[in-house]
């Protein structure tokens, strides 16, 4: 899996008003996730992270499905030997979370197995409400691999979890707003309007601050409270070297926006 090529024609990216878009378009709707898949949505996500006009990226799929799960035509033709020294997980997957720019997942359809561990890799999930997520790997003589077992018991806690991975079964769009795993749920046709709205308004803001924000909470999502609390105040601290600190405190106390100079 070293040698994988990623496979670029599976995906559609375009930018603007600073928003980076990555759209899933792999030739089954469904959206199975292959190494080469994989490896080519990681490589536009840090293209637009290290591109200084993008301030946020959104991951999108198909009307039918964001990514319904790992591509198992792939897998079934893998065993413990070869998944385990060609790294399959760690090709690809392990970067996504690394990305620094703010990253929204927007989920139509089905987000299961793989397709849920990357939206749960994005920052937030914006969903409709016929959006369906889960981890049925257990259905298929599998478990969660990618990290599904450890970001959706951080999300909605050990029980539900424990039930969702034990089961395999769905979770509604609207139990999975109930119980945090999606930020957001809105009606299909509001959804696009609103998918890019909240993504214009996180482009809008200071860069270097939402990265520092951004950072600051994922390290309460991965961290004790004493330990996130200490880095927190760091980070904060650090934002008075900034000079879109100045620039907003400035304009608060003017009474107009701020003009960011992202530095």
């Amino acid at each position: 899996m070293n040698n994988v090529i990623p496979k670029t024609e599976w995906i559609q990216t375009w930018s603007k008003n600073g928003v980076g878009w990555i759209k899933l378009s792999h030739e089954n709707k469904l959206n199975p996730l292959s190494a080469a898949f994989i490896l080519a949505i990681k490589n536009a996500a840090q293209k637009y992270d290290d591109d200084p006009s993008i301030g946020c990226i959104v991951l999108i799929g198909s009307d039918k499905s964001f990514a319904a799960g790992a591509d198992l035509k792939e897998m079934v033709k893998l065993n413990y030997a070869s998944v385990s020294e060609s790294r399959y997980i760690e090709n690809g997957w392990l970067e996504i979370p690394k990305i620094q720019t703010p990253i929204i997942a927007g989920v139509r359809g089905y987000a299961l197995g793989g397709g849920c561990e990357l939206a749960m890799m994005c920052d937030f999930i914006i969903a409709t409400y016929d959006a369906k997520f889960g981890q049925p790997e257990i259905n298929i003589g599998a478990i969660p691999g990618a990290g599904g077992t450890q970001r959706l018991t951080r999300s909605i806690g050990k029980s539900k979890a424990m039930l969702a991975v034990l089961t395999g079964d769905m979770i509604s769009a609207e139990e999975a707003e109930n119980c945090g795993l999606v930020a957001k749920v809105f009606k299909n046709e509001d959804f696009d309007a609103s998918l890019e709205n909240i993504a214009n308004k996180i482009a809008n803001q200071s860069k270097p601050l939402a990265k520092l924000a951004k950072q600051a909470v994922n390290i309460a999502y991965e961290t004790t409270l004493e330990e996130g609390v200490r880095s927190e105040r760091a980070l904060f601290y650090s934002t008075f070297a900034l000079d879109d600190h100045v620039e907003g405190m400035e304009a608060f106390s003017e009474k107009r926006k701020p003009v960011w100079k992202n530095k």
